[in-house]
């Protein structure tokens, strides 16, 4: 159990000053986004491109199979429809073709230009084999380079060590956009390239890139086309989730994990589909496979979750954990599910025909990256970043690498494995009312770089715990703050199966949201974690 914090109780009054002090910069607008020219290379890139539309080459273009690699192909398939120019769009798959712009990938490639969409940074042989094929290959990524980089005909990254484009944290669809309002001036076009945004919105957010800066404006902006964008498929997501106005947690929870579970299930195609149909009823059937798929997802996660915990050892300060015939597509949802409940980074691995293939996550400031890295004479493959990452391995290492690495976790100072939840303060019960759903929202879009605050219930009364969902899954705690209160506070914790405290007193952490149904809107408080 964690340690509590000591945090100051807050008023209304002071919680807003608390939100105001988050944006007392200068706030920035759109017309803040650095000229895209200050991309290293994207001018290069956007001349060739021209070029080859001037010449009519074939041009192919390679994703990837999460939300912001489909989002990059689907705004490059939409503005080459716009441009009226053919294009092959392809976006690997995770089970038979892997990551990126593979050389599975190129044996069903024939073009003069193939460019690549958040991938490609690491692609050294597909490089390779476009040279000896006489192909030009573009890679735009934001991936972090390695020392080696692909012989390719340019590359286009912020995170190239010379790049002088001054935002560097943007995800591959903010890549590719800038490099096409590039090739949209160079061919003297008149194209709304703000048009996009609500496509932005989804792959900013669903990639975990920082909330501020420009992120914060063309999420914000996006959030705004969502809500009356007549793009076929933003019309099925106002249907489905019934309103018009967007919050970035609508993508994180309710839309990303539609679009992903194609990917992570089936083929990334079906989501890529649904975004760039262009009539309602496409866009209608293709977001009914994903809702499928999205719940195929959840039980095949469930199981898997359920297997993995059993197989969690307690003393470890890293957990792994391995199971044959996992599914691969959900062990990454798996290691974030054991993070939030074992508050350790967790490894979780699917072991098919001998090799032990998978995803880290992490928490705090462990960096699991450098924490397999120091492990690598034991692996096959790796990468990844400082809270995430994918590996593989022979079987017959997996326990040597288990105990490894727990060493080397050892030499960590503990307080990098605490989790890094900003909880702002502690709130009385008269003060949670629906006035304060007004100075949160001045905060808005909450994500990474920009926490949704959390406040703290300390030694509350726990009155009832219900369980919820088909399977159980989820908790509903009922608390009562001091003994001489009428008023108790409900708190719902998804994918976290709560136990009655022997004392009958709970502390934990929580968030407040809006909740809206039906014209209504009512306060959700949402539990973050318990502490002792």
């Amino acid at each position: 159990m964690l340690p509590r914090p000591k945090v100051p109780l807050l008023t209304q009054e002071s919680l807003n000053t608390l939100i105001q002090q988050r944006f007392s910069d200068a706030p920035v607008s759109l017309k803040d986004i650095p000229n895209p020219s200050l991309l290293l290379n994207a001018q290069k890139a956007a001349s060739r491109i021209v070029h080859a539309i001037k010449n009519k080459e074939r041009i192919t273009l390679v994703g990837d199979y999460d939300v912001d690699g489909v989002t990059s192909t689907a705004l490059t398939v939409l503005f080459f429809r716009e441009i009226n120019y053919p294009l092959e769009a392809i976006i690997p798959n995770r089970f038979t073709d892997g990551y990126g712009v593979s050389p599975s990938v190129l044996e069903r490639v024939d073009a003069d230009l193939i460019i690549t969409v958040d991938n490609g940074i690491s692609a050294i042989e597909a490089a390779n084999i476009c040279k000896e094929r006489g192909i030009d290959l573009i890679i735009t990524d934001h991936h972090t380079p390695s020392e080696v980089l692909p012989d390719a005909y340019t590359i286009v990254n912020p995170k190239l060590p010379n790049c002088p484009y001054p935002f560097k944290e943007i995800c591959g669809a903010q890549v590719a956009w800038l490099l096409w309002n590039l090739v949209k001036k160079e061919l003297e076009l008149d194209i709304n390239m703000a048009a996009y945004l609500d496509l932005l919105a989804l792959a900013i957010v669903a990639d975990v890139m920082p909330l501020i800066g420009i992120n914060r404006a063309m999420v914000i902006a996006g959030l705004k086309r969502m809500g009356s964008s007549t793009r076929p498929a933003m019309i099925i997501i106002r249907e489905f989730l019934d309103k018009a106005i967007f919050s970035s947690e609508d993508i994180g929870f309710q839309i990303a994990p539609r679009l992903n579970s194609a990917g992570r299930l089936e083929d990334a195609s079906i989501a890529l589909e649904f975004l760039t149909a262009d009539t309602i009823d496409t866009a209608a059937k293709q977001f009914d496979l994903l809702d499928q798929l999205n719940t195929l997802r959840k039980a095949t996660e469930a199981d898997a979750a359920e297997m993995a915990i059993l197989d969690v050892n307690p003393d470890d300060k890293v957990i792994v954990c391995a199971g044959e015939d996992w599914h691969e597509g959900v062990v990454g949802i798996v290691a974030a599910r054991l993070v939030q409940k074992f508050n350790k980074p967790a490894i979780v691995l699917n072991v098919t025909k001998g090799v032990a293939k998978g995803s880290a996550r992490s928490l705090g400031d462990v960096n699991i990256y450098d924490l397999i890295a120091s492990q690598r004479e034991l692996l096959e493959k790796f990468g990844g970043h400082m809270m995430a990452a994918g590996l593989s391995l022979k079987v017959e290492d997996l326990s040597q690498f288990k105990n490894a690495i727990n060493q080397e976790a050892l030499k960590l100072d503990e307080d990098a494995f605490l989790p890094k939840e900003l909880i702002v303060g502690e709130l009385k019960s008269d003060t949670i009312n629906k006035n304060i759903l007004d100075i949160l929202e001045a905060g808005e879009p909450y994500g990474e770089g920009n926490p949704r605050p959390n406040f703290i219930f300390n030694d509350a009364e726990v009155l009832s715990v219900k369980l919820m969902g088909a399977d159980k899954s989820h908790s509903r705690v009922t608390l009562r703050l001091h003994p001489h209160e009428r008023q108790t506070h409900e708190l719902i914790a998804f994918r976290n199966i709560i136990e009655m405290p022997e004392s009958r007193k709970m502390s934990c952490s929580y968030t407040i949201n809006k909740n809206e149904f039906n014209g209504r809107v009512n306060i959700q408080l949402m539990l973050s974690r318990t502490y002792s």
